[in-house]
């Protein structure tokens, strides 16, 4: 293990945008205990979709995809905050 300074654009909490050493941009830390959560909601919309389940797929892929946008919003306002230019 290596230990290294980062910079913190946000809080700590669950999803946190920091940028590491020799990188251009930020990233999103997503915490250990929270990625699991994530395949297992992509892996609900699998299975529903395998059972033909549309309407469950869809709920669920809307859950995620409002999850997304809500981290998406919070790593903008971050860069947008320290005015660093978006990567897309």
């Amino acid at each position: 293990m290596e230990g290294v300074e980062a910079e913190l654009f946000t809080d700590g909490g669950n999803n946190a945008v920091v940028r590491l050493p020799g990188r251009q941009f930020p990233g999103v830390l997503i915490q250990g205990d929270s990625l699991p959560i994530l395949r297992s909601d992509v892996a609900e919309v699998v299975e529903a979709l395998d059972q033909g389940n549309v309407a469950g797929a869809r709920e669920t892929a809307g859950t995620l995809l409002t999850d997304l946008d809500a981290l998406l919003a919070r790593y903008a306002a971050a860069l947008e905050a320290h005015e660093v230019p978006r990567p897309y």
